[in-house]
């Protein structure tokens, strides 16, 4: 599988050539790296009308073939439903006809959108899409959660709780491994692009804030998905904030009223985009990675919590990076492997 690390980050310091100015009208069968730029511009120079355009290229290249790695479409789609809630139906009426494997793109962002009306949104335009009715009934319902319901991560049993199971479960019963479908930031790299995506659209810094409260992972060595998703949370951070003036200044706004823990990786993020010291925090990150293959995490110090750090490494997938410009750049992503290799491939890709 090939995809593209750290593109976002990259696209920063690409040509401006391909890029599609507000006045320019986007043909639906533009190539994907047209559209690409257009969404990293977008917050600079708002095209609202053209949105449909971009967005029929999105689907005709198939960019939701993988879901894990569209992160960034999805959240720009929704925040550019959320940006205009006057006109949002209109918007996604002009999507359609959207292939029917692609529906649940629509379903998703109506809901990660966040507009105060949106589940009835939702209802009207569910006729559209009688194949996605179960997720439909499961957003409505709530056994879905919207982007901002996604908690940081999984709430760890209490000890009360654990006391609890200890005299209720059967010891002498087969395990039951169910898979773990709640959503969490540390647990879903692609939650990650799906904010940025959010942030092209919108301008806002809700979900910067959302990132923000991740940086406290960078330092984590108990868990390689929040080491993964820590790290790539502080390195784009760096990156974007490099070229985006305004969101410098935010994430300085915000070393005055973040806790401890927080403070210390946003310094080193806002003095690596001040200083444009981008290849530190990189290092910085794959130094980390190999202190934990070396010694093994904080609570789990073995070879049993180490050899699924392979598994982890599989997730990351090209988080941050998958999304814009997999095809125009062609990076190749290597994760996966054995348990010391999928981590380390990716950040010795951006050397």
């Amino acid at each position: 599988m090939r995809c593209v690390a750290f593109i976002l980050a990259i696209l920063l310091f690409a040509e401006p050539a391909a890029a599609v100015s507000s006045s320019q009208e986007i043909d639906p069968r533009a190539s994907l790296g047209v559209v690409q730029q257009w969404i990293y511009n977008y917050r600079a120079k708002p095209d609202y009308a053209h949105i449909p355009a971009a967005v029929r290229v999105l689907f005709h290249a198939q960019t939701f073939k993988e879901p894990e790695n569209a992160g960034i479409y999805l959240g720009f789609i929704a925040g550019a439903i959320a940006s205009n809630p006057a006109r949002a139906e209109t918007l996604v009426n002009s999507f359609f006809p959207v292939p029917a494997e692609d529906e649940w793109v629509i379903v998703r962002a109506i809901a990660f959108s966040g507009l105060p009306d949106w589940r009835n949104l939702l209802r009207r335009i569910a006729p559209k899409m009688p194949g996605r009715q179960v997720m439909i009934n499961a957003y409505l319902a709530g056994t879905l959660p919207t982007l901002t319901e996604i908690p940081l991560e999984a709430k760890e049993p209490g000890a009360m709780d654990k006391f609890k199971g200890f005299f209720t479960k059967n010891p002498f019963a087969k395990d039951d491994k169910k898979i773990k479908m709640q959503q969490t930031f540390a647990g879903n790299q692609d939650l990650l692009d799906t904010l940025w995506g959010y942030y092209f659209a919108t301008g806002s810094f809700r979900p910067i804030l959302r990132i923000i409260a991740m940086l406290p992972w960078s330092k984590s060595r108990d868990t390689v998905d929040k080491l993964t998703v820590g790290s790539m949370a502080r390195y784009t951070l760096a990156s974007y904030a490099v070229r985006d003036t305004s969101l410098r200044e935010y994430l300085r706004s915000e070393l005055k009223v973040q806790p401890e823990n927080v403070k210390v990786p946003l310094t080193e993020v806002v003095e690596a985009a001040d200083t444009v010291q981008l290849g530190a925090v990189r290092k910085d990150a794959l130094a980390a990675v190999e202190e934990l293959k070396a010694k093994g995490s904080d609570s789990r110090r073995n070879l049993d919590f180490w050899g699924q750090v392979g598994v982890g490494a599989v997730a990351l997938g090209c988080v941050s990076a998958a999304a814009l410009g997999a095809v125009a750049v062609g990076i190749p992503c290597v994760i996966g492997g054995s348990a010391g290799q999928g981590l380390l491939s990716f950040w010795e890709k951006q050397q």
